[in-house]
């Protein structure tokens, strides 16, 4: 075969050669050891955990380097693609801090590197295609789908592997006479490999995550380009990866199957492989076993369940730390107010066989992130999910936001702040009762207490109460009501003889709890009647007399 005149026949007007790409996109000025990664997503509109789980570990190992991250729109399947899923995707890595150096952005590319978006980088695959049909490393295939379909059939029938190979490469070595045929006829065309090998053969290769593997070398003729000129994703990514000087790619474990002839590729076009580190699925349990989070099964695998849910970014962000890193959750007892940034991630710590979603346990996380976050992050994290998810309470919020804060700012602080929180959603069923147009008595006083000494109790309360007070004359006063009523205002002596008592200082306090707040439980309710007021206090113990 012809090779020269072959590769002028299907690429009559690609002129450039490798050496002008390798020209047009020289090798980054960075220090030695710097990463250079990507996220490289297919617009299908449906933006998963798991490619938060991937440019975690990416941007993480780039910028902890002084490398570069940048994201890349493989948009190669048309059939796949959803109209403005580009934005969406975009914009959910944005919202989760996954920030890019260089790349596709809303408005087009931020990089030298560019296009970033596949379809756009044609002409630059059809130089390497070229080459690669030069050098005897590809052909066109003019193979019908009733053609390939009645291959498969035969394959089936004699119980062969399936796909486009060996004797089943029925355009493999045709001559040059037919291929011209064809292309007179205007038959459509595709691009493929020519593979050398044979599974019979097996490659090692060392993964970064999965160690030291054995996988069968790749014999398939593969698609390079399809009918349209556009490539397939193999293709594709090998010719952009070397070319945007990509030192590691992180990608789902589901792609080692393919790795073979990946690096089939690279080797053939004269390129440097990067490394690879192929991350293990997120699992969780179903009934006794597990299974991998699910599209059609689990919520949760979609990012915008976490933003619908009130999740914050850093508490997401956190718990994806505690599932990628063993030693993270170590490392945050040893450092409770460090910067989660300040950590240092390592995907040697990341488990080769994946981990386990634990929805029980990021709402543990979250809460942690929560408690530490300080009034005004909180308030701004609600008032920002609010707009979206919960008009009510953003109105209610933003209309007094200096009355707001003072509610949020209940128990915030300190070695030992409260954990109210696991969602930005909790917020509203949490501080409801605190305006009056929501506030309602939702729980009732335990039948075991005389509604004669609730009325006195909380008659006793208003009779003392003074809005300057602090905290510690404030409780003395309710003791001194327990002990006028019979209650014990010493815990200590009730538990030792609850039989000389009529009940205890706390439960008069659940009498004003349930009062003012209309719940048995509340945050604490010193901070309540501050932020109330007395007018608003008494309003509200006055209201409860009237129905006992």
């Amino acid at each position: 075969m012809d090779t020269i005149a072959l590769a002028t026949l299907l690429f009559p007007n690609v002129t450039k050669t490798p050496s002008d790409m390798e020209a047009l996109f020289p090798p980054r000025t960075l220090s030695e050891g710097a990463v250079v990664s990507r996220m490289a997503p297919s617009p299908t509109g449906f933006v998963h955990l798991g490619n938060l789980v991937q440019g975690l570990t990416s941007e993480r190992m780039c910028h902890q380097s002084g490398g570069t991250l940048f994201l890349r729109v493989e948009d190669t399947d048309a059939k796949r693609e959803v109209a403005g899923a580009v934005e969406i995707l975009i914009e959910s890595l944005k919202h989760y801090n996954i920030h890019f150096d260089e790349g596709a952005t809303v408005d087009g590319d931020n990089g030298i590197y560019g296009p970033y978006r596949q379809r756009q980088r044609a002409e630059i695959y059809h130089v390497y295609a070229k080459q690669l049909v030069l050098e005897g490393m590809a052909y066109p295939c003019f193979c019908t789908e009733e053609e390939l379909a009645d291959i498969r059939a035969r394959q089936e029938a004699e119980k062969a592997n399936y796909g486009y190979f060996g004797k089943w490469a029925v355009w493999r070595d045709r001559p040059m006479e037919d291929i011209e045929a064809a292309l007179a006829q205007g038959m459509p065309w595709v691009l493929r490999f020519r593979s050398t090998g044979s599974i019979e053969n097996k490659i090692r290769f060392t993964d970064l995550i999965k160690g030291n593997l054995e996988l069968t070398e790749n014999d398939m003729d593969h698609v390079l380009l399809k009918s349209d000129g556009i490539p397939t994703y193999h293709f594709a990514h090998a010719v952009d990866d070397h070319l945007m000087h990509t030192t590691h790619v992180v990608r789902g474990d589901e792609w080692l199957p393919t790795l073979p002839f990946h690096l089939q590729l690279f080797r053939s076009l004269g390129f440097k492989p990067p490394k690879y580190l192929h991350i293990g699925p997120l699992m969780k349990m179903d009934g006794e076993s597990k299974r991998k989070l699910s599209k059609r099964k689990d919520p949760e695998l979609a990012l915008t369940y976490y933003r619908e849910a009130g999740f914050p970014v850093a508490s997401v962000y956190e718990y994806l730390m505690t599932v990628l890193n063993s030693n993270f959750e170590d490392w945050r007892r040893a450092n409770p107010d460090a910067p989660i940034d300040s950590f240092k991630f390592s995907y040697k710590k990341m488990n080769p066989a994946g981990s386990l979603f634990d929805a029980a346990k990021l709402r543990d996380v979250s809460k942690n992130v929560i408690s530490r976050m300080s009034t005004d992050r909180i308030y701004d994290e609600v008032v920002a999910w609010a707009s979206d998810y919960d008009t009510a309470l953003h109105s209610h919020l933003t209309g007094d936001p200096s009355y707001a804060k003072s509610i949020l700012s209940i128990g915030r602080g300190g070695k030992k702040p409260r954990k109210d929180f696991a969602v930005l959603a909790d917020v509203r069923p949490y501080l409801d009762f605190f305006y009056d147009d929501w506030f309602t008595v939702t729980d009732t006083y335990p039948d075991t207490f005389d509604k004669a000494d609730i009325k006195a109790a909380l008659e006793g309360f208003m009779k003392t109460f003074d809005g300057a007070d602090d905290m510690n004359v404030w409780f003395d006063k309710i003791k001194a009501v327990a002990e006028g009523l019979g209650f014990a205002s010493d815990m200590k002596a009730y538990k030792e003889n609850p039989e000389n008592y009529r009940g205890n200082v706390a439960d008069i306090s659940m009498f004003l709890r349930v009062a003012v707040t209309g719940r048995l439980n509340s945050p604490d309710m010193y901070a309540v009647m501050q932020i109330l007021g007395k007018d608003r206090v008494f309003a509200r113990i006055n209201a409860m007399i009237d129905t006992l």
